[in-house]
Formats: structure tokens, sequence, C-alpha cells
């Protein structure tokens, strides 16, 4: 490939390194959320709800979107709202006397970047002219983990120096990454998915195909499953295994990136060489266990190592879906992404919200369990679900 097309794919990475930004720095101050604002663990869900909600919203409505405006300057607006959203995080929550409507604002418009930027740069990097296409694909995902890790390692440690009473800086901070890369956006070269002469599928012929359906579902146990985990780690740490924020954050939810990112690189390098019905399903497997072992484990390391080896499960399912799908419906273009990314938005809307709400019912009542430990073995019905449609799948002739 072309030097010249390296920039277009370095300015996707950053894309998917703002999307991480934008769904993985609000949970890491849940706790000062429910300490400075008293909210408690429903009203958290529900902000990770509207989240994902607005996301899945704006992935409906992106194919008309998209074909209107062209995929240079949507991709262009999902930086701009990106960023409006992140420095907005850090001014409204205090400014306004509703301190929840200041967290449901910010939330809202950075989703409406976020969800443009999930249905935008898989395509673009679609479009490009390259061999090993489900590597390519699994390597771009892989830098949303990247950017999981580096928001959580290094706003962990900055509130630990600077107090938690600060928090409201990291967002404003984070914001200059998609301010940046909004330039980027602007001059590299951008190709369509689908070739020119070419039609794209209709949304209405994707959901008439039974296979689309299994893909679909699959795309909202992957969501879930990675995101019921990774919403909750760093508040799991402190309130149910007693550690401190920073070795909870760096042994949870940071160690939860690194694999995934790491499930994901290596992915990439061996993707067209094995089979990805076999690994979505071992991968399944493996997320079954690492729920069963955060949860039910008596010791909080041993609870810290199932949640990162749930980052390693569920490494190369939302890619590993994308890849397989295209391969699968070549004509699927804008169409089939924001389709695909309309079920796994509603998979991680659901997952976190499901586990949370789980949660308080726990907490409310007079069981002797933890409510977040309950809220999260809830969640293993995602990848359980996962198992059986891939058996599904596999059995018919594609």
């Amino acid at each position: 490939m072309s030097k010249k097309y390296t920039s277009t794919k370095i300015a996707c990475y950053t894309g998917y390194f703002v999307q991480a930004i934008i769904n993985n720095l609000a949970p890491l101050f849940y706790v000062i959320f429910q300490e400075e604002f008293t909210i408690n663990y429903t009203k958290i869900s529900w902000l990770i709800v509207l989240n994902f909600i607005t996301q899945l919203f704006v992935d409906i409505i992106s194919v008309k979107v998209i074909e209107k405006l062209g995929y240079r300057v949507s991709i262009v607006l999902a930086h701009v709202f990106s960023c409006a959203g992140l420095t907005l995080l850090g001014i409204l929550p205090r400014a306004m006397e509703n301190h929840y409507i200041g967290l449901v604002i910010p939330i809202i418009i950075y989703a409406i970047g976020s969800g443009l930027i999930e249905v935008l740069v898989s395509p673009i990097v679609e479009g490009l002219p390259l061999q090993n296409k489900s590597g390519e694909m699994s390597f771009l995902h892989s830098f949303y983990c990247w950017g999981q890790m580096f928001v959580v390692l290094f706003t962990t440690v900055a509130i630990r120096f600077v107090g938690s009473e600060n928090w409201v800086y990291a967002p404003m901070i984070w914001a200059i990454i998609p301010f940046i890369n909004m330039f980027m956006f602007m001059k590299v070269p951008i190709f369509p998915p689908v070739p020119e002469g070419q039609d794209e599928m209709k949304v209405g012929e994707l959901f008439k195909n039974g296979t689309f359906i299994l893909l679909a579902l699959l795309m909202l146990c992957a969501g879930a499953s990675e995101l019921a985990m990774s919403q909750w780690a760093s508040t799991f740490a402190e309130k149910s295994l007693g550690v401190s924020k920073l070795t909870g954050d760096l042994l949870g939810p940071c160690l939860f990136a690194f694999l995934m990112a790491s499930g994901r690189v290596v992915f990439g390098i061996v993707g067209d060489r094995i089979d990805v019905k076999k690994v979505l399903a071992l991968s399944a497997g493996l997320c079954v266990a690492a729920y069963l072992l955060s949860t039910l484990s008596k010791n909080p390391i041993v609870s810290l190592v199932g949640c990162g080896l749930c980052g390693l499960s569920v490494a190369t399912m939302w890619p590993g879906v994308f890849s397989f799908a295209a391969k699968i419906f070549p004509r699927g273009g804008t169409p089939l992404f924001a389709m695909l990314a309309v079920f796994g938005d509603l998979g991680c809307a659901f997952g976190p919200w499901l586990a949370g709400v789980a949660s308080d019912m726990v907490r409310s009542s007079s069981a002797d369990l933890d409510p977040l430990k309950f809220g999260l073995m809830i969640a293993v019905v995602f990848p359980a679900t996962m198992i059986v449609t891939v058996g599904v799948l596999s059995k018919k002739k594609i």
C-alpha cells in the first residue's frame, strides 16, 4: 500500500482512541460522582445507557447523514462533537444547579461524536487497498483498547497526585486529542468501502437475511460482554474488592484494556489464517470463565485477574464479527457497518445497565450478597448466548 495512505490509517487509529476516551473516562469518576453529587448505581447506569442509546440512535440515522454529507464532513463533525462534549464534562456538572443534568448534557454531545466515529472509521479502513482485511480491522480496533488503557493509566495516576476534587480538568485535557485529529481528517485520503459502480446493500436486504440476524445478535452480546465489565471494573475494585483506586484501576480496567489490546494485535497478525467462528466460540467460553472468576472468588487479586482475562476474552469479538460480516456481505458498505454498530451499541448500553440495576436490587434487599458481584455475575448470560449463536451460525452454509 502506498505510504500516502498511512496518514488515513493513523487518523482512523486516533479516531478509535477518541472513542475510547469517550466511553472509558467517565467510569473512572463513578465513585466521585456518587460522593460529590449523591448519585446511586441506578442513576449511574442510566448515564451509561444514555451514552450508548445516543450512539445507537446516531448509528440508525447515520446511513442517510453520511449519504448526504459524505465521509469527510461526517468524520470531522464526529470529532467536533467529541471535543465539545469532553470539554463540557469538565464544566457543566459543577456549573449547573442540577448536577445530574450537568452530566447528561455533555454525555449526549460526546456520544453523538462517538456514534459517528464507530460507523465511519471501520468502513474508511475497509475502503483502503489493503491485503489482510481481517488483520487490519483487528489492529484498527486494538487502538480502542490502547486508548482505554492510557485513559485509565494517566487519568488514575493524575487523580492520585492532584486529588479527586480536580477531576474536572481531566476531560478538558483529553479533549485536545479529538481537536487535533479533526484537522487530520480534513486532509487524509478517504475511499468509499464499496467500489464505484457497485450498489451498497439496503438496510432492508440485511434484515431479510438470517445470517445477518445471527451476526447482529453476536454484536449485541459482544458489546454487552465487553462493556458490562469495563464500565463497572473501576467501581467494582473500590466498592466490592476494597482495594485503593490506584491499585484497583491498574489491575482492573487497565489490565482489562492491555490484554484486550494485545489480543487484537495478535488477531491482527493471524486473522486471515484462522476460522473466525472458532475464535469467537473460544473467546465467549473464556469470557464466561472470566466473569465467574471475577465474581465468585473471595480473593481480591484473583477477582482482578478475572477482570483482566475478561479483556483478553472480548478482544476478538467486535472486530471478528465486523471482518466476518464484511466477507459475507461484500456490498454491505455503510448500511452493514451502521446496523452492526446499532446492535453493538445496544449491547453496550444494556449490559452495564443490567449489571447496575441488578446491583441496586440486591443492595435494597436483605440478601447477604455483594451488589456489584451479583450484578456482574448476571452479565455472564451474554457470552453464554454468544456460544449458542456461534454454534447455530456454524451449521449454516456460508
